[in-house]
């Protein structure tokens, strides 16, 4: 997805948001401020947003001198995932439908990304939030069609709590028949998951194999991932990627089938998918 004129003002207060949890120095804020310009006036507009985010949160964390500066958001993220994870398995459990319920999870995992101008995260009263989209359901449904196309799947988690039900995917991608590479950022950035994630949570036995990006590049950056999941990318009978960030970096390479499972937060992202601000979607993309 290339730069539309929105993100640039949302780029630009991710980076106070993330200054803030860094420093109460109003000057190193500033600081951060000034290196998120430069670098967006290095890198220009033209190329995917993520390419972008990517140059200008590295250059903030450098000026900050902090590699993590979403470290304490994401245990909140993750302490409050936990929580309801015995009720959403319980859900999946108990549905008609397991697969299409475990993919509703693992989207509404994809609630917790902090950051995001706009748009507010319910950790305060979440059991609720949760019960809400389960009745709710998806707003884009290709879950009949994603599932015909389980057999090898490189599943590419997006941030922290959402990894805890993406999980929950995974188990029920196996269960018919799936082969999952489970495939987290290479290092920090924003609330992004990562190999500590992984372990954390177990997931290492979840899946069948565990990658990373690489990098700590927002989504994937080609130039950056290890050959091996270079190789398997094109392969894969099913890519599965979580979030907006995945989608902004993977719509832009050839590689098909994609099933992009997100919430939409932003009207940029609406517009590129064919959806509406707030939607719950499992878009197949052939």
């Amino acid at each position: 997805m290339k730069v539309f004129p929105e993100c640039i003002p949302c780029l630009t207060s991710r980076v106070l948001y993330e200054a803030k949890l860094s420093t109460n120095d109003v000057k190193t804020q500033l600081k951060a401020e000034e290196a998120a310009a430069k670098a967006m006036c290095s890198t220009g507009f033209d190329g995917p947003i993520a390419l972008l985010s990517t140059d200008v949160h590295r250059a903030v964390y450098r000026v900050l001198g902090n590699d993590d500066p979403y470290r304490e958001v994401k245990r909140l993220a993750n302490e409050t995932a936990v929580k309801l994870l015995p009720t959403v398995r319980s859900n999946i459990q108990m549905s008609r439908d397991p697969f299409r319920s475990a993919v509703i999870a693992a989207i509404i995992g994809n609630t917790f990304d902090f950051g995001v101008l706009g748009f507010e995260v319910a950790t305060d009263d979440f059991e609720k939030e949760v019960a809400t989209i389960y009745r709710h359901g998806l707003d884009i449904d290709d879950t009949d069609a994603i599932k015909a196309l389980i057999k090898d799947v490189v599943y590419v988690a997006d941030n922290v709590g959402e990894i805890v039900y993406d999980g929950l995917l995974i188990e029920q991608l196996r269960k018919l028949g799936g082969r999952v590479t489970l495939v987290v950022r290479g290092g920090y950035i924003l609330t992004d998951a990562t190999i500590e994630d992984v372990w954390e949570f177990g997931l290492d036995k979840v899946a069948d194999r565990v990658l990373t990006t690489g990098s700590n590049a927002v989504g994937i950056k080609l130039d950056e991932i290890s050959t091996e999941l270079s190789e398997i990318l094109p392969r894969a009978s099913l890519i599965i990627a979580k979030g907006m960030a995945n989608y902004e970096m993977l719509s832009e390479y050839p590689f098909k089938p994609v099933a992009y499972l997100m919430r939409v937060k932003c009207a940029p992202v609406a517009e590129s998918v064919g959806a509406h601000v707030g939607d719950f979607i499992a878009k197949l993309v052939r």
